[in-house]
């Protein structure tokens, strides 16, 4: 019997092309290359039996086992795609639109058949986030929020509504991974100085009253829902845009536990600040979260939501465990320095450490023994590429890009969850090879209208998987700029955290500044609420980015802020014209 090599799929500015893992890292052949500039997404159906991506003028579906494309979905605006549980069905979102002769709009999210392509149903979605139709396990019931209703339809038949969730505004919903019974879990802000409600139902029991567990908290401007894998625990993790309280700088997190046996709890966190990262062990038994301003705590809790196991305390914010669920990666990424933990889960025991600056992106193989690491684009435009590596810390591949193009996306072939067995974890390093080592991008977000073409040579096809060793000569440049207000910002950062209303003062960026200043505020009172809002924002970044200057390491939520700041100054510019 051959041996099963899960494949690497790879999208970027120069196509979408199929590789060999570990060991061969051989182009794929039979996979039919796409050299379009604009392929979108693409996605592995969640077994592996199909892949399927859209290229600005088509979607496309092959089988996994031949490459060979068996379905084309002939529609250019295609921008997000999905498949259902079993893979029986293909979905895929464009852009809503409506003009004065068809206000209504046209449907802009589409179910179609897999393997033929039919059209099977149309809806209109008029929002990207959270567009997909949920599916339980066995493809019985499919799920949307439309408006503030979860809309729920049975065998694949969408012209009978058979339930709706209605007893109140959801604002999300989420359907269990279980098999029969099902659980749906839905998310219910609560209006000015009321509480918002996390309500978990069994299928289709849908009254307030009939929720088996129920949990309201206050100070909730998004949640995110983390289920175990055997849908029976779920976690809420709520978020806030700006801490009230002032005990924070940037929002405030909590984490709340639902069981469907009616248990509910709030995680008590032993450290303050942010949650970084929550993830469920593939095991069902017990989740880690990593939590606390920097050097931020890894704790893992067992389903009583007690700590069972402390990591310490180090500069992390991510969370990986391997599809078997014994090993797990804690790591940091973002305005961190890539540092890389692999831990034995069953024996408490730290295997190896290994270092991936400017990671962007991290994804364990299905064999659960090799995990991949890459810079993409748009989050960081140099040193793109991606390597693979053995559980041991040991570097096994390594594909830099040129750069002049740009890799955007990097995902492994999917498989069915018993495909590859658990094996003995071993703390000898394998074999591999040497990194080309480059440095840790220290280059600020630069909006695409600000930066310089790079001059470089066009990989050739054939080259898209080949092993390629390249030096890269990094010189990083330290820029400390000494204002007058830069060490009185250094000496009072936690009050500047925790408070955002701070008079230290802080130079703001120029260009924001200049801007915000002569944006008149509009007659319009809808329009000037906007404007004051971003121009608030504006200045949190302006702050955040003096404090980085001055040589604070930020929290990565905070990053996430200066990154919006291009598009918070073009949203200006738009309400100011």
């Amino acid at each position: 019997m051959a041996l099963t090599v899960p494949c690497v799929a790879v999208r970027g500015s120069i196509g979408i092309s199929v590789g060999q893992g570990p060991p061969s890292y051989e182009p794929v052949k039979a996979f039919p290359k796409d050299d379009s500039k604009t392929c979108k997404a693409m996605a592995f159906s969640p077994e592996g039996r199909y892949f399927a991506w859209v290229n600005g003028t088509a979607a496309k579906i092959v089988h996994c086992s031949t490459w060979k494309i068996i379905t084309e979905i002939k529609r250019p605006k295609i921008s997000a795609i999905s498949f259902s549980t079993r893979s029986t069905y293909f979905m895929t979102w464009e852009s809503f639109t409506a003009t004065l002769s068809n206000p209504q709009g046209t449907p802009n999210l589409n179910i179609w058949k897999s393997e033929t392509g039919e059209l099977v149903k149309s809806f209109i979605q008029k929002k990207q986030s959270d567009w997909e139709p949920q599916w339980t396990s066995d493809e019985k019931v499919c799920g949307l929020l439309i408006g503030a209703d979860v809309i729920l339809y049975e065998d694949v038949n969408f012209n009978k509504i058979m339930y709706r969730i209605n007893i109140a505004k959801v604002a999300k919903f989420s359907i269990s991974p279980s098999n029969s019974p099902y659980y749906i879990l839905c998310y219910m802000p609560g209006k000015s100085d009321q509480p918002s409600f996390g309500r978990l139902f069994q299928y289709p029991k849908f009254d307030s009253t009939q929720a088996l567990a129920t949990k309201s908290f206050f100070q909730a401007d998004r949640v995110n829902i983390l289920w175990n894998n055997n849908g029976t625990n779920v976690l809420l993790m709520t978020s806030t845009e700006v801490d009230k309280t002032g005990a924070s700088y940037y929002g405030k997190q909590t984490l709340h536990y639902l069981s469907i046996k009616g248990d509910t709890a709030m995680v008590t966190l032993s450290k303050d600040g942010p949650i970084h990262a929550v993830q469920w062990s593939p095991k069902n038994n017990e989740f880690c979260v990593v939590y606390g301003f920097m050097p931020s705590k890894a704790t893992l809790f067992n389903l009583k939501c007690e700590p069972i196991f402390e990591f310490g305390t180090l500069h992390r914010n991510s969370i990986y465990y391997n599809p078997q669920g014994n090993i797990l990666i804690l790591t940091g990424f973002g305005n961190l320095r890539g540092g890389i933990e692999l831990w034995d889960v069953g024996n408490r025991k730290l295997i190896a450490k290994t270092e991936a600056p400017d990671t962007t992106l991290l994804q364990w193989s299905p064999d659960g023994e090799h995990f991949m690491t890459a810079t993409t684009a748009p989050r960081l435009r140099m040193s793109n590429g991606f390597k693979i590596w053995h559980y041991t810390g040991t570097l096994l591949y390594e594909r830099p890009w040129n750069e002049q193009e740009e890799l955007w996306e990097v995902a492994w072939q999917t498989f069915p969850p018993d495909a590859f067995p658990e094996k003995p974890i071993s703390y000898k390093a394998v074999e591999g090879i040497a990194p080309s080592q480059p440095q840790a991008s220290k280059q600020a977000y630069r909006p695409p209208s600000a930066r310089g073409e790079g001059n470089s040579f066009k990989l050739r096809d054939d080259e898209m998987f080949k092993d390629k060793k390249k030096t890269q000569k990094s010189t990083a440049k330290a820029k400390n700029k000494k204002k007058k207000d830069a060490k009185e910002s250094d000496a009072s950062t936690s009050s500047h955290l925790s408070n955002p209303s701070t008079n230290g003062q802080v130079n703001a960026n120029t260009e924001a500044q200049n801007l915000t200043t002569n944006v008149p505020e509009s007659d319009d009172l809808e329009r000037s609420k906007k404007i004051k809002k971003i121009k608030s924002k504006l200045e949190q970044i302006s702050k955040l980015k003096e404090l980085q200057v001055a040589g604070k390491q930020l929290e990565i939520n905070q990053l996430d802020k200066i990154k919006k700041e291009a598009d918070l100054m073009k949203e200006l510019e738009d309400l100011a014209l």
